[in-house]
C-alpha cells in the first residue's frame, strides 16, 4: 500500500487519492434464509446457495442453475446486491463476493447480503472484498476452525479505500468485461473437449463390433482385435546417463508434460528406470483413470521416466496409440484388472493382454492419430489462452486496487 493511497494502474483523467471508510458506513447489510443442497429440485424458483460462491466462483452471477421450491418468507434479490458467503471450510473460502445482477433470485441462508449505497458501485465493491487488504483483513475476521463463519457485524468494520463513483465505475466494468472474455474461452474450451469426446465414440467401434461409425473416405475393411502387447515393445532396457531429466508420476497432466527435474543417477530416486526415445509412449499404470499419458517427442535422450508409467516403443503410429489409451473403453478394461481401490494400480504384464481393436491399415492409424494430435493441439493452445487470461486479470487485480 502506498503513502498516497492511490493504486499503481489507474485510467487516464484521475488521479485523487482514495478514500477509507469502514464499509458498515457505505452500505446496508442482511441475511439469506433458509434452504440447504437437500431442499435443491430440477425445476422451480431459482436460487444461490453459498456454496456457489466457492465452487463456481464469479465477480457477477447473471445465470443461476439451481432450484428450489419457494417459500413465502424466502429472501427475493432486488438486483445489484453483493453477496459474501457467511460460512465456509477454510477463511479462503468466504473472502469472496459476488454481484447478483439479477431481480427475483433467492438468497439462500448462509449468505450475508450487502446493499451498497450510492457511493459505492457493485463490481467494484465485490472486487475490492476478494482481493487486496479488504481480503486479507476479513480471513482475519473468520472464526471457527473445522468449518469458519463471518458475520455482517465483521463485515462491517472491514476497512475500504475507494475512489469516486466514476472511477469505481471503469473498473468494475472493466472487469466485468475480462471475466465476460474468460467465460468466452472457457465455454470455448468445454465445447472443444465436448467434441473430442464426441469424435472418440464415434472414430473406435463400439463394444463388440469392427467398424467404427465414422471413418475417413478409402477404408471400408474391419478392424481387427490384438493384444496391446503387439503394438510395440514394453520397456525396453536401457542404460541410464550420469545426469538426466526425471518425470515422475505428478509430471505429467493430460497428455502434456508439465515438469521435470533434474537427477544424479547415483542419487536419483530407484524409480528413475525408463529412458525416454523420441516416439515413446508412457502409460500411467498407478491410478490410470486421470488418464495422464504421454507420447514423448522430444529431441533429448536424456529423459528418464519413472517405473509408474509402462514405456511402449510403438510399431505403428504413436498418435493413434495415445488416442486409443485415452479412450474410456480402454481405460475401464484396465481398471477391471487392476489392483487395489484407494490407489488402483495394473502392472505392464496384464496390460500388454488387453485386447484392443485397431484398423488393418496402417494408413487409417495414421490419419486418425493425426486428426487427434491436431484437435488436442487446439485444446493445448486454448487451454494456455485461458490461464493467460487469468495471470492477466490476477496481474490487474493487483494494481488496480489499494
Amino acid at each position: 500500500m502506498n503513502n498516497r493511497k492511490i493504486p499503481s494502474l489507474r485510467f487516464e483523467g484521475f488521479s485523487d487519492d482514495w478514500e477509507q471508510r469502514k464499509l458498515g458506513e457505505l452500505a446496508k447489510f442482511s441475511k439469506g434464509k433458509g434452504y440447504t443442497k437437500g431442499d435443491l429440485i430440477k425445476e422451480g424458483s431459482p436460487i444461490i446457495l453459498y456454496g456457489r460462491l466457492y465452487t463456481n466462483f464469479q465477480t457477477i452471477i447473471t445465470d443461476v442453475d439451481t432450484y428450489v421450491d419457494a417459500q413465502e418468507n424466502s429472501i427475493l434479490s432486488e438486483g445489484r446486491e453483493v453477496v459474501v458467503p457467511s460460512s465456509g471450510e477454510t477463511s479462503e473460502d468466504i473472502a469472496r463476493a459476488t454481484v447478483v445482477d439479477n431481480e427475483d433470485i433467492i438468497l439462500g441462508g448462509d449468505l450475508n447480503i450487502i446493499k451498497p449505497s450510492e457511493k459505492i458501485e457493485s463490481t467494484f465493491l465485490a472486487l475490492t472484498i476478494s482481493n487486496g487488504e479488504a481480503k486479507k483483513e476479513l480471513m482475519k475476521k473468520a472464526q471457527g476452525n473445522s468449518v469458519v463463519h463471518l458475520y455482517n457485524a465483521d463485515l462491517k468494520e472491514v476497512k475500504l479505500f475507494y475512489p469516486d463513483f466514476e472511477e469505481q465505475t471503469k473498473i468494475g466494468n472493466f472487469f466485468k468485461q475480462l471475466d465476460d472474455t474468460i467465460t468466452l474461452q472457457e465455454r470455448e474450451l468445454d465445447l472443444l473437449k465436448e467434441q473430442k469426446k464426441g469424435f472418440l465414440q464415434k472414430m473406435f467401434p463400439k463394444y463388440n463390433e469392427k467398424v467404427p461409425e465414422l471413418r475417413f473416405e478409402g477404408f471400408d475393411d474391419d478392424w481387427e482385435q490384438r493384444k496391446l502387447g503387439s503394438m510395440g515393445k514394453f520397456n525396453p532396457k536401457s542404460e541410464l546417463p550420469e545426469k538426466f531429466e526425471y518425470v515422475d508420476l505428478e509430471s505429467v497432466v493430460g497428455t502434456e508434460l508439465v515438469s521435470h527435474r533434474t537427477e544424479n543417477k547415483k542419487s536419483a530416486p530407484s524409480r528413475a528406470q525408463r529412458l525416454a526415445e523420441k516416439g515413446d509412449l508412457f502409460y500411467q499404470t498407478v491410478r490410470p483413470y486421470q488418464k495422464n499419458n504421454y507420447l514423448y517427442n522430444l529431441p533429448y535422450d536424456n529423459y528418464v521416466f519413472s517405473t509408474g508409467y509402462a514405456q511402449i516403443r510403438p510399431e505403428s503410429n504413436g498418435f493413434f496409440l495415445l488416442t486409443l489409451l485415452q479412450e474410456e473403453k480402454f481405460v475401464n478394461r484396465v481398471l477391471v484388472r487392476s489392483t487395489g481401490t484407494s490407489y488402483p494400480a495394473i502392472n505392464s504384464k496384464d496390460l500388454e493382454k488387453i485386447l484392443i481393436t485397431v484398423p488393418t491399415e496402417k494408413e487409417e492409424q495414421t490419419k486418425i492419430g493425426y486428426f487427434f494430435k491436431q484437435l488436442d493441439k487446439t485444446i493445448t493452445l486454448q487451454e494456455q489462452q485461458l490461464e493467460k487470461l487469468k495471470e492477466m486479470k490476477k496481474g490487474f487485480l493487483q494494481k488496480m486496487f489499494v
